[in-house]
């Protein structure tokens, strides 16, 4: 066989998205991603319980992501601890939560937990819902960003998608938006080497058809606002809650009217 031969021979064919879908498709297995779509890592126990199964079924669903590559493991000393393979896996989760039907709210609790996850929540490693997209608005509004007016425009003859990372605008800090971040202690540039010019990542956000910050940027605010304690992670979830001093700071500093309600 010539060289030639051997490379077609080694190369990989279309796309299997079946594989991905059989993953997928175990309720239990999607309630896990769901769990981690915050970005962070948690240990087999926890995830067990939030996807309702033993801990021997979870750590099998955990052995089948971990191989079809929407985990990644970490040990740390005699504990696993699991979180999404990468970024690209958050996103896969978000589209497919706006595709996907909504289930029945059978109680209080789910209708409150639905509606604070519209109100304020993490995509993977950043800011979304309400409060993710007032934030970015804010930002286009008061000149910080550049290069579009933070509005998802389906009508558009090359239109984003939602609930994915945006490509049709340039978004760019400019100089005030610098001296915000330098104002609110946000290291610039974040540190991705290809995410340090001036160029935004963003995302479409899927409950509020709007522009959310995303990339290097979008991290390292959200990091610096959770270190601030104006806003605080929900354990086991992606809601985040505001405190009072987030809520009277981004008031303050953004003109940001919080999504209601805020905690001390």
């Amino acid at each position: 066989m010539s060289s030639a031969e051997e490379r077609v021979a080694g190369a990989g064919g279309d796309a299997d998205l079946a594989a991905v879908g059989r993953l997928l498709a175990d309720r239990a297995r999607a309630r896990i991603l769901l769990a981690l779509d915050d970005g962070r890592a948690l240990p087999a126990s926890v995830l067990a319980s939030e996807a309702g199964v033993s801990p021997s079924t979870a750590s099998a669903h955990l052995g089948r992501l971990v191989d079809g590559g929407l985990l990644r493991v970490e040990p740390n000393g005699r504990h696993r601890y699991y979180r999404l393979a990468g970024p690209q896996v958050g996103r896969l989760v978000e589209v497919l939560a706006s595709l996907a039907p909504a289930q029945p709210v059978r109680s209080l609790r789910e209708s409150t937990r639905a509606a604070a996850l519209r109100r304020a929540r993490t995509c993977y490693d950043h800011l979304a819902g309400r409060l993710g997209t007032e934030v970015f608005g804010a930002m286009v509004a008061s000149r910080c960003v550049s290069g579009g007016d933070g509005c998802h425009h389906p009508e558009a003859a090359r239109a984003d998608r939602l609930s994915a990372p945006g490509r049709d605008l340039d978004y760019r800090l400019t100089e005030t938006g610098r001296a915000l971040f330098a104002t609110l202690g946000v290291p610039w540039p974040v540190p991705r080497a290809r995410e340090r010019d001036a160029s935004l990542r963003y995302c479409v956000d899927w409950t509020e058809q709007r522009h959310h910050l995303a990339g290097g940027a979008g991290r390292a605010l959200t990091a610096r606002l959770v270190d601030l304690d104006w806003v605080r992670r929900t354990p086991r979830s992606r809601v985040v809650h505001v405190t009072e001093t987030g809520a009277r700071e981004l008031r303050a500093v953004l003109g940001v009217e919080v999504p209601p309600p805020h905690v001390r």
